[in-house]
């Protein structure tokens, strides 16, 4: 079949099997360019390994340390003659990569949140990898179901406390345009900090600890996210921004867990990229094509590949020790956020309008990068060539 993107509102329906495949090889072929990450990890579970951030942590490790990866995730396969979702075409092709160079791969498709993954991956690992030295948890879910309790948690994206009115991105029609969002109910609040929180992530580590999987010394991370104070009321400030804070108290019992071997646990703050969680919050796609063009002129833009590369060159595996921020966390947005960027997006943001996007922002890269999220627009692969949407994913445990 001939597969073309079907966009609606911030998702794609539609994945391309080459087109994602290409994408793969574009990050694996930057972690190759910039050598070994001489200090890096060897064993790695990768929970939520097949889009975003999580895939690149997984290509950084595996092609830049030799690392045998576990990787967790929900993903789609193709069903009656359609695509299957990007992430299940991205992690057939990091599989099919790292057996091409000898590397260990395994991957688990299902429910991360639910026990039964978690003991299957704890049997995986002390069956064929043994304890890891590093854990990464890259989870991004719009809803959870506890499974102590049964019961689903969804989260939202609003502000707390009162009304936020600014502007936005329609990025279907191309239009900025004016919007308020009502502010989060208490019950909204908690049910996304069970959802976007820690308390999966502890979970997690606490399995590990208790089948004597983590190794001395292991390095655990989640990925967190700052931004400027334009978007503030809908993320930090707001629901999202409970559950990071929640996260962050979890990375300081996690810590305190390692610690005991000489192990660390932490989050990373990463600049702000196009994934398909990032697409879907208010305000953020417009701040995003403001941000691509500032950076892209003064040199500095990164994608999530160039990201995880260099959180792991240069702060996690560096040997030169961890800079912490005052509330402890890695940071890995600092390009984003230094002042001469903040200032050019501040003086830019009141004059961007629909007649203005083109000239004042990168909506064409913002775009571009969405639909590569999908295997589409990457160079090299006939878009009219008719493609067997089937593609099993080799190591499926």
């Amino acid at each position: 079949m001939v597969i073309k993107p079907k966009v609606r509102g911030f998702v794609c329906i539609t994945a391309h099997p080459e087109g994602c495949a290409a994408h793969v090889r574009e990050q694996i072929e930057h972690v190759r360019a910039n050598g070994p990450v001489d200090k890096g990890p060897k064993r790695v579970l990768v929970i939520g390994a097949s889009t975003g951030y999580g895939l690149a942590s997984r290509i950084t490790a595996a092609f830049g340390s030799g690392a045998a990866t576990l990787g967790v995730f929900f993903e789609r396969p193709s069903t009656n003659g359609k695509p299957a979702s990007a992430g299940w075409y991205n992690t057939v092709a990091f599989e099919e990569a790292a057996a091409a160079e000898g590397l260990w791969a395994k991957s688990l498709n299902g429910d991360a949140f639910g026990d039964e993954l978690k003991t299957r991956a704890v049997q995986i690992l002390k069956d064929e990898v043994g304890p890891v030295d590093l854990v990464v948890y890259s989870l991004a879910s719009p809803r959870r179901t506890d499974p102590k309790t049964g019961e689903t948690y969804r989260s939202v994206l609003k502000p707390i406390g009162e009304p936020y009115t600014s502007k936005t991105l329609d990025t279907d029609r191309k239009r900025v345009e004016p919007i308020t969002i009502e502010p989060a109910v208490q019950e909204e609040i908690d049910a996304t900090v069970k959802v976007m929180g820690g308390e999966d992530w502890e979970r997690w580590m606490l399995a590990l600890d208790e089948a004597g999987l983590l190794a001395d010394g292991c390095t655990a991370v989640a990925y967190d996210y700052i931004g400027p104070e334009v978007t503030w009321p809908v993320y930090t400030n707001g629901t999202i921004g409970a559950a990071k804070r929640h996260l962050r108290e979890t990375a300081a019992r996690i810590d305190a867990l390692l610690k005991v071997n000489r192990g660390r646990a932490f989050v990373s703050v990463n600049k702000a990229v196009v994934t398909q969680a990032s697409s879907a919050i208010p305000v953020v796609p417009l701040y995003i094509s403001l941000l691509f063009k500032i950076m892209k002129e003064k040199g500095l833009h990164e994608d999530c590949i160039q990201q995880m590369d260099r959180l792991f060159r240069d702060k996690l595996f560096s040997g030169k020790g961890l800079d912490f921020d005052e509330a402890g966390r890695v940071r890995v947005d600092d390009w984003e956020m230094r002042e001469d960027v903040q200032s050019a997006v501040a003086e830019l943001w009141p004059k961007v309008m629909t007649e203005t996007i083109d000239e004042l922002t990168d909506f064409a890269g913002y775009q571009e990068n969405f639909l590569k999220l999908f295997g589409f627009g990457l160079p090299g692969v006939d878009y009219e060539a008719d493609v067997d949407p089937e593609r099993p994913v080799p190591s499926l445990a």
